[in-house]
């Protein structure tokens, strides 16, 4: 399945579905305290190389915007890399560049995070850079300053990322269908006009609202012990004062169930492989953690891969497809799309591609799963999970995440078991739940101009 639009410079990070910890290896388990301004930390150990990942997660995102403000979640992001009271223009990413670094950050509706990857010596002068841009950020009037150039920049993104792209045009016009009365329902990138409406005024409120210590989560993966990061932590972050306000609330809220079924289309010149897609509501691991767990293996069984009922159905058996998937986006905070797609082969139409998808889709509703290939997509899930371990900058991400929309550390670690002791009855459960004969869904379909039903 296409993976779903954030915002930022890493939209590929947040975009894939979650890896998770394993506890085979202690050495990974993280520690966690709070700095007494509120800052949560978590500490995950990783001594295989003298580098270390510093990540700082924001509560908040796109979810979070006021009406009429939408994009300012993202375009801050942009923003917290120009300049500070100490750091000149632009200074902040040469600064940790020369010190042999790299860094990035995303912006999802969810949350917000920057990241380092430096060696560990370098730790602490990471840690003053951050706490300087949450601290004393500069935010003026100038048109050439930091906020209204950004703002120019992030319109120019909106150009090529989504103005440009048949794709996301499609998606975006399906999440404000799905989603009516959400948060969800704007590209974490915002609209165009309301974008290029937002006012440095805003963007100091936004500010002062949320990027606080008690509104941020400290995670540092690598070469370094809880006590060193401690240290570490209060001698930087632990200066900051804890703010004085009311805590932030979240954008978060309930889902309205999709009061009818809708086909939306969209046709564009530069469409080359045309897709079919039904877009449902389903859950997420904050909404509902077994549901979801047991969609996830189910929606894999389905759709995951080569091996799944669909491709070897369609493109390999049928040959009516060149692909065929389904898959959701659970790792939302509220309830989540859960989405099938293929893409005709040549000569076949969509409607003959969605009776027979719709056909394998039905055979599995009816008929179920077999306990063997739920053991192996189980399996598979978890083992993905572990062998994520071995990137850095995964766990880092995974905990963050994790922790920015509720969850816990013991989520995290309890992942594997809790995957695999999904069953067969669990799995086809969570699918029948979720595409329901009287569910109300989404259908799409992407055109190559000449076929769009206006020309027929």
């Amino acid at each position: 399945m296409r993976t779903f639009l954030a915002g930022g410079l890493a939209a590929a990070i947040v975009a894939a579905f979650p890896a998770h910890a394993d506890t085979a290896d202690g050495d990974a388990t993280p520690s966690t305290f709070e700095l007494s301004n509120g800052m949560e930390v978590v500490v995950i150990p990783d001594h295989r190389a003298p580098v270390v990942t510093h990540m700082v997660w924001y509560k908040v995102g796109a979810v979070d915007e006021d009406p009429g403000k939408s994009g300012i979640a993202h375009l801050f992001e942009h923003v917290m890399f120009k300049e500070t009271d100490d750091i000149g223009p632009e200074e902040f990413t040469t600064i940790v560049q020369r010190n042999g670094g790299q860094l990035n950050a995303f912006t999802s509706w969810d949350y917000t995070a920057y990241y380092e990857r430096v060696a560990k010596q370098h730790l602490e002068k990471m840690m003053e850079l951050e706490a300087e841009r949450m601290t004393d950020l500069v935010i003026n009037d100038d048109p050439e300053g930091p906020f209204i150039s950004e703002r120019d920049v992030v319109k120019e993104e909106r150009r090529q990322r989504i103005d440009n792209n048949p794709g996301v045009i499609l998606q975006e016009q399906v999440m404000s269908a799905l989603y009516q009365d959400h948060p969800y329902n704007i590209t974490v990138i915002g609209k165009m006009e309301e974008v290029g409406a937002l006012t440095p005024q805003d963007g100091l409120d936004f500010y002062q609202k949320w990027y606080t210590p008690s509104e941020s989560i400290l995670v540092v993966a690598g070469d370094v012990t809880p006590d060193e990061v401690r240290t570490l932590a209060e001698r930087t972050y632990g200066q900051i004062t804890k703010s004085d306000g009311e805590v932030p609330t979240r954008g978060w809220r309930e889902v309205e169930p999709l009061p009818a079924t809708q086909l939306i289309e969209y046709s564009d010149p530069k469409v080359r492989q045309p897709e079919w897609e039904r877009w449902y509501l389903s859950t997420s691991y904050s909404q509902d953690q077994d549901f979801a767990y047991a969609l996830d293996v189910a929606l894999d069984v389905l759709g995951g891969g080569r091996t799944s009922r669909l491709y070897q159905a369609l493109v390999e058996e049928q040959k009516i497809a060149v692909s065929a998937s389904a898959g959701a986006w659970l790792s939302l905070h509220d309830t989540a799309p859960a989405v099938l797609s293929a893409s005709p082969s040549d000569g076949v139409s969509l409607d003959e591609l969605e009776a027979a998808y719709m056909a394998v889709v039905a055979d599995v509703l009816a008929n179920g799963f077999t306990d063997a290939e739920v053991e192996r997509s189980r399996n598979s899930l978890a083992a993905s999970a572990i062998y994520q371990r071995d990137s850095q900058v995964s766990l880092a991400n995974t905990y963050g995440r994790t922790l920015a929309i509720g969850g816990t550390v013991s989520d995290v670690l309890n992942y594997p078991d809790d995957i695999r002791s999904v069953t067969a009855e669990d799995a086809i459960a969570a699918l029948r739940r979720v595409l329901a004969a009287d569910k109300n869904y989404i259908e799409a379909h992407l055109l190559p101009e000449e076929e769009s039903q206006d020309d027929e």
